[in-house]
């Protein structure tokens, strides 16, 4: 038994779906990339991609969503296809290069239904059971005739035979998240009158038909899998309770394993959830599920640590688990986990901003806030030892820093980092503070730890200077300075009822005023107002743009707002502070009026500003100086992240 497995014997135990015999209970969730080319074809890029997972130690892959109806069925540009032969040959060398490593591969199909957008799909119209609109796409779809849904029902199967002809081990119909398939089995999205419409029995046709098509022309040993939402979360929509009556339905029809997820675009946080929820939280309806039926069941949803994953399938609440955004921060993470390294795991820590709601939302291609190397797979290669080992600072301990010093450190150089404060983190440390953002101490505590187990040297508590830099003579210095809150030049900001938000979640200031107002309804703003209202304090927002939070990640502000509502804190929009007084601030409506806002203390969280003066002083002196992270501009911690990891790979 390889180190540390016997701590995992459930997760690392040989287990069968139907025919296929997977070398684990690990299975890599499917999800989107946007690595495709752009009509739909494997690209390199994406072989890298999943070749890595599957070197990483996973014992099943599930392809991201494939279209079986090209155009109109794709779930947005660069969607993976296999509608057409064409496509076969593209998918066969994605298969070979995932089956190298022992891994399994299932590709998963799909019809994005009224889920897309027109732009999406050359003008055309959504189509859907019914003319009933998604909220969240906002776009009137066109009811599927009859005949029309049995042609997709075809589409589906023509599907399947070219997966299998192109080697994949199985596939997996997405019957979850809202897409056709889903919309059909809901009542709050089928509203039909012919066959394909009604009671539970009708409205489970369609995907019923797929899978006696499937069976007929691959013959009840090819491994089929069902992915779907066991909890809607929408009005109307299927509840758990139906979803058992589902489940019985599907196994009885010879589906090989249910995949339980949950929620549709219309309840984004239930399908893709932010970093407020919990591990594992949707595992109570995989084991809802199993308790009904005796085919295996793929238990999903935030699952993160070894020791997580380990306890649903030793408790018997699921049969597999499905790693989604966990192996996108680190697709090694099943052998670490086997050879007892979990301390070398890059945690995810459900930011969504690489992967979602800032890439593949902007039909970008995947990318990890923490791990700068998904997605571009293709430059590990260039990690190699260098040839000429150089004396390197980096100045600052946040993100950037610490990532720019082990990368630096990895290639063979000289590194050392300082860091003016006592401790490492940086803005990882007052990040972590806000409400539903502990897990960011997960990638602090990760970082702080590789550190040390790469025997990195580290200074803190001292402040560099440009004089202290020259007299020690690096080759290079990376500066990772960060920044410091922005305090703009307002009548009145000097007074004593103000403070800064950061001083606010850092526990510097201790606030006791009944009325407080914060100023800046960004994200630093609006997770600075749920701090403080727990407290019964009276929270007054002021934002001088006609919405909060509009820097947040999407689906992250989706599930920030109606808790800015259930807490009862007052939204000031359309406002500019233009003075501050000792009982209130005076603010402008841009119609040139202003109002009095009556408060006891002024928060501010009006933005950041970089600190990056030494870079100034050391250009010209030191051979390469770069700047990286919030000291060039404050952002996001994928900005940080990926700018130290380029500054370490140009060294």
């Amino acid at each position: 038994m390889a180190k540390g497995n016997h701590k995992y014997q459930k997760l690392f135990e040989s287990a069968s779906i139907g025919s296929l015999r997977a070398k684990n209970r690990l299975i890599m969730a499917p999800m989107g990339t946007r690595l495709s080319s752009e009509v739909g074809g494997v690209t390199q890029r994406q072989i890298d991609y999943y070749r890595e997972r599957a070197k990483g130690g996973v014992g099943t892959i599930i392809t991201e969503v494939t279209c079986v109806d090209h155009p109109v069925g794709v779930t947005g540009p660069t969607n993976l296809t296999l509608h057409d032969n064409a496509f076969i040959a593209g998918h066969n060398e994605l298969v070979e290069a995932v089956q190298r490593y022992g891994a399994k591969i299932l590709c998963q199909l799909v019809h994005a239904g009224r889920q897309t957008r027109p732009a999406s799909i050359k003008g055309l119209q959504p189509v859907a059971p019914s003319a009933i609109p998604c909220e969240f796409i906002g776009v009137m779809p066109r009811e599927l005739t009859t005949g029309e849904t049995e042609e997709i029902v075809r589409r589906f199967i023509e599907a399947a035979v070219r997966a299998k002809t192109a080697g994949y081990d199985g596939v997996e119909l997405h019957g979850a998240h809202g897409y056709l398939i889903a919309q059909f089995m809901s009542l709050s999205s089928n509203q039909r009158k012919d066959r394909y419409g009604g009671d539970l029995s009708h409205r489970m046709r369609f995907p019923l038909e797929i899978i006696q098509g499937i069976r007929k022309e691959l013959g009840p040993g090819f491994p089929l899998f069902f992915r779907f939402s066991a909890e809607e979360f929408v009005e109307g929509g299927r509840d758990l309770e139906e979803s058992k009556e589902v489940a019985k339905i599907l196994e009885d029809a010879g589906v090989d394993a249910l995949h339980v997820s949950a929620g549709t675009y219309d309840s984004m946080p239930t399908m893709i959830e932010p970093m407020s929820y919990a591990q594992a939280w949707k595992i109570y309806m995989a084991e809802a599920i199993k308790g009904v039926v005796r085919i295996p069941v793929i238990g999903v949803g935030g699952i993160r640590t070894p020791q997580v994953a380990e306890e649903v399938l030793r408790d018997g609440k699921a049969d597999f688990v499905a790693l989604g955004r966990t192996l996108l921060a680190d697709p090694h993470w099943p052998n670490k986990a086997k050879e007892g390294r979990e301390e070398e795991i890059i945690p995810c820590i459900s930011c969504n901003v690489g992967c979602i709601g800032e890439r593949v939302f902007r039909n970008l291609h995947i990318r990890c806030a923490l791990n700068p190397l998904t997605g571009r797979e293709s430059l590990k290669k260039e990690l190699g030892p260098v040839r000429k080992k150089k004396k390197v600072f980096v100045i600052g301990g946040g993100p950037a820093g610490m990532t720019a010093a082990l990368y630096a450190a990895r290639k063979g150089h000289e590194v050392t980092l300082f860091e003016k404060n006592r401790e490492l983190g940086g803005q990882l440390n007052l990040a972590s503070r806000s409400p539903g953002k502990e897990k960011i101490e997960w990638f602090r505590d990760y970082l702080v730890n590789r550190m040390k187990a790469e025997k990195i040297r580290v200074i803190t508590g001292k402040a560099m200077t440009e004089e202290t830099v020259l007299q020690e003579s690096p080759d290079a210095v990376i500066l990772a300075t960060g920044a410091i809150p922005l305090v703009p030049d307002i009548p009145g900001i000097e007074g004593p009822s103000v403070c800064t938000a950061w001083e606010v979640l850092e526990g510097k200031r201790e606030i006791r005023d009944r009325v407080v107002l914060i100023a800046g309804g960004g994200t630093v703003g609006c997770e600075t107002a749920l701090h403080l209202a727990p407290d019964n304090k009276t929270i007054i927002l002021v934002e001088m743009l006609d919405a909060i939070a509009l820097d947040m990640e999407p689906i992250h502000r989706i599930d920030l707002l109606p808790k800015i509502d259930e807490t009862g804190i007052q939204v000031l929009l359309g406002r500019k502070i233009t003075r501050i007084e000792q009982d209130g601030v005076i603010v402008s409506t841009g119609r040139k009026k202003e109002e009095k806002i009556r408060c006891d203390r002024v928060v501010l969280a009006l933005g950041a500003s970089a600190v990056c003066d030494l870079a100034e002083r050391l250009q010209g002196k030191i051979e390469e100086v770069t700047l990286v992270g919030d000291g060039k501009k404050p952002r996001k911690i994928m900005d940080a992240v990926y700018e130290g990891f380029q500054a370490s790979f140009l060294l």
